[in-house]
C-alpha cells in the first residue's frame, strides 16, 4: 500500500498556506466585526471589560508528537486557552493562532491539527480570527491567545478569597498526570521493543483527560445558573497545590485542603498504584487537568445542595494567612502546601 501524499508547506506558499487553512472560517459572533484577511482583527465589545490570555505550547516540552495524534492537539492548544478566560468568569469569543512550523510538518498534518482547533471553536462557540505562520528550526512552535468578555461585576480575580470561604473544584484530579505517564511508560517500552505494541486497555478515560482535556464552560453556567460570584478562582494547570498558593498568595489568605476531600478518579489511583506512586501526589502536583478551582462564601453553600449536571467538590476552606497554607491528613496531620506542580523552566 502506497503512503498518503504528503503536500510540503513550500508547495502553497505563507500566503496560499493561510489562505488553506482559513478559508472556511465562519464567525459567530456580531462582536467579530473583522476576522481573518486583514492587517488586523476588529472586534466590538459594547459595556462590557474584555479579557486577554496567550499560552505558548512548544515541541519536546508541552507535548510529544510521538504519542500525540494532531487533531487532538489542535483541539487542547484552544482548550488551554479558554480554560484561561472562564477562569475569570468570564465568555471567551475569539482566538489568534500562530505557529512555527518545520520541514517536517506536511500541509495534510496541518489540516489534522486544524481539524481538531475548529472542532474546539465550535464546542467552545469562539471564532479564529487571525495568527501567524513562520519557520521553525526546532520543532513545532504553538502560540494561541484567547479574548473574551465578562460584566464588569463579574469578572473574577485570584486576589478576592475571605476567611472561612468554601474551595471548590469542579472535577476529580489528578487524571491528566496519570495518563501522561502512561504515555510516557509505553513509549519507553516502544523505543525498546518497536515490535510490542503500546497496552492503553482500560485507560481511555485517563488518556481523554492528557490528550483532549476540555475546559470550565459548564461550570460557569452553572455558576450563572445558581447566581453564585465566587470570591477567587483559577484553572487547575499546574497542580492543585501550585495553583491554590496562587490564590492564596494574591488574597494574601492561608487555606486549609483535606486529604479525604481531594477528589480522585479510581483510574487514576489505580494506575497510580500500579506505578508505585501515591494518588494524592498526582492530585495535588500533577496539573493539566483543567478544573476550576474557585472560592465562595459560605452564604452560597447552599445554592450548590441538590442535582446539578456539573459535580463541585469542597475540598477546603480560606484561612488567615497567619495560619499558613496546609493540607491535613487523614491523620489529623498538618502539611505545608508547597508549589511542586509543573515549573516552566525546568
Amino acid at each position: 500500500m502506497s503512503e498518503a501524499k504528503k503536500t510540503e508547506l513550500g508547495q502553497l506558499g505563507e500566503f496560499g498556506l493561510i489562505r488553506h487553512l482559513t478559508e472556511n472560517i465562519k464567525l459567530k459572533h456580531e462582536g467579530t466585526v473583522k476576522g481573518v484577511g486583514d492587517d488586523a482583527a476588529v472586534l466590538d465589545y459594547t459595556n462590557k471589560k474584555t479579557v486577554v490570555t496567550t499560552d505558548l505550547l512548544l515541541e519536546g516540552i508541552h507535548f510529544d508528537l510521538t504519542y500525540t495524534p494532531l487533531k487532538h492537539l489542535g483541539y487542547k492548544s484552544v482548550v488551554v486557552n479558554v480554560s484561561d478566560v472562564y477562569a475569570m468568569n468570564a465568555t471567551p469569543k475569539q482566538i489568534t493562532i500562530s505557529l512555527g512550523l518545520s520541514s517536517k510538518m506536511s500541509v495534510e498534518a496541518l489540516d489534522e491539527f486544524y481539524a481538531g482547533v475548529y472542532a474546539a471553536c465550535d464546542e467552545y462557540d469562539v471564532d479564529l480570527v487571525g495568527g501567524d505562520t513562520t519557520s521553525s528550526l526546532t520543532g513545532l512552535t504553538i502560540s494561541v491567545t484567547a479574548l473574551g468578555e465578562a460584566e464588569t461585576d463579574k469578572i473574577t480575580y485570584r486576589s478576592g478569597a475571605q476567611p472561612n470561604d468554601l474551595i471548590c473544584v469542579s472535577g476529580d484530579l489528578g487524571a491528566a498526570y496519570m495518563g501522561l505517564q502512561l504515555l510516557e511508560r509505553e513509549k519507553r517500552v516502544f523505543k525498546d521493543n518497536p515490535d510490542v505494541q503500546p497496552d492503553l486497555s482500560g485507560y481511555d478515560y485517563l488518556l481523554q483527560r492528557q490528550l483532549k482535556p476540555e475546559a470550565g464552560k459548564p461550570v460557569i453556567a452553572l455558576l450563572n445558573e445558581l447566581g453564585v460570584k465566587p470570591t477567587s478562582m483559577i484553572d487547575v494547570s499546574d497542580g492543585l497545590s501550585s495553583d491554590m498558593l496562587h490564590i492564596c498568595t494574591q488574597s494574601k489568605m492561608g487555606c486549609r485542603i483535606y486529604e479525604d476531600k481531594v477528589p480522585v478518579d479510581p483510574t487514576t489511583a489505580m494506575l497510580a498504584e500500579e506505578m508505585h506512586m501515591n494518588p494524592l501526589v498526582a492530585a495535588l502536583n500533577g496539573g493539566e487537568d483543567y478544573e476550576l478551582l474557585f472560592t465562595v462564601s459560605l452564604a452560597d453553600y447552599e445554592k450548590f445542595k441538590g442535582d446539578h449536571d456539573v459535580k463541585i467538590y469542597i475540598v477546603g476552606h480560606i484561612t488567615e494567612e497567619s495560619k499558613g497554607a496546609c493540607l491535613v491528613t487523614n491523620a489529623g496531620e498538618e502539611i505545608e502546601l508547597k508549589a511542586q506542580g509543573w515549573n516552566h523552566m525546568k
